[in-house]
């Protein structure tokens, strides 16, 4: 996405040097400290959830993982790399967004290290337009169970726990399920205007229509400038009140994006700022809640969430 595909692959490559000077190569399974399995999420909302359904068993940890900065800027250390070549278990999006991942496992391969490419796990193409993939209903039931799968046959002596483990996890996620259902009915007819489609698929699971094109989104995504008609679409929907919120990525700002949000606080249309990193203090079912309760907000109430 971005540049960021262009920076990530030298960083890539620059830190797979260092792992085969290094001499760094691929765990043996269930090689974390104390004997528990190793496992790295590209993003902390995956790291999340493979601590949820390992809990005791699992030592856990996130490459990106600050809600703080620009995902698209993430620049892939040495240290990042050596942490992912010695991880038994790795999930990953896939679809372009983290493909740094796969060049660092590349260059310290294992027989034994599981890998769950979410986009592989969801059987969706490489041309897969939106990458934004835990906004997805449909994810984490998924990568929850596969986890089960791959974490069972690591240390299969704690098979029970991890399967008690997921159905905790599945039961945790039915609030925000059934608030996406509800939402269809609670606002129909309920239509937004986007930045980014950072939670595009939340939107369209909740029966919210996105009046942004995607060829906009895509080019702010791109960090391509819109044509201008573009442009003076967007503010349209602010200005004659078509859209009943404003929904934009709150990590990646710029001139444009600042200009959309001024126009929408000015025009009296609420917004929502959305996240690509969990941010702190959220379980991964408890941030979708949030974001969820923010749209409820600003569709329902006026009101405007920026930030979590």
């Amino acid at each position: 996405m971005r540049t960021r595909l262009n920076n990530l692959s030298i960083l890539a490559t620059l830190c797979i040097g260092l792992i085969a000077l290094a001499g760094c190569g691929g765990s043996s399974a269930g090689a974390g400290t104390d004997g528990k399995i190793a496992a790295v999420g590209a993003e902390n909302e995956y790291a999340n959830v493979i601590e949820q359904i390992g809990g005791k068993y699992v030592d856990v940890s996130a490459v990106e993982s600050d809600p703080n900065t620009d995902p698209h800027s993430f620049e892939a250390s040495a240290s990042v790399a050596q942490e992912v070549s010695g991880a038994d278990i790795v999930v990953q999006n896939g679809v372009g967004y983290d493909s740094y991942m796969e060049k660092i496992e590349g260059a310290s391969s294992s027989s034994s290290r599981k890998v769950i490419d979410v986009q592989e796990l969801l059987g969706l193409s490489d041309s897969t337009p939106n990458p934004h993939l835990w906004y997805k209903p449909e994810t984490m039931p998924a990568v929850a169970r596969q986890l089960v799968a791959d974490l069972s046959e690591i240390q299969p002596e704690h098979k029970a726990y991890f399967t008690a483990n997921l159905k905790k996890f599945e039961a945790s996620l039915k609030p925000w399920l059934r608030g996406l259902e509800e939402f269809t009915t609670k606002f129909p007819g309920a239509a937004v205007a986007t930045t980014e489609p950072v939670a595009d698929y939340m939107l369209e699971a909740a029966g919210v229509e996105n009046l942004t094109p995607f060829t906009m989104q895509a080019d702010i995504m791109n960090d391509t400038d819109p044509a201008p008609q573009a442009v003076a679409e967007q503010e349209s929907f602010f200005s004659e009140k078509k859209a009943d919120a404003f929904v934009y990525n709150q990590q990646v700002t710029d001139s444009i994006t600042e200009k959309f949000l001024s126009s929408a606080a000015g025009d009296g249309v609420p917004v929502v700022g959305v996240y690509e990193t969990m941010p702190t203090g959220y379980t991964y079912q408890r941030w979708m809640e949030a974001e969820l309760k923010a749209l409820e907000e600003a569709i329902g109430a006026g009101k405007s969430t920026e930030k979590l």
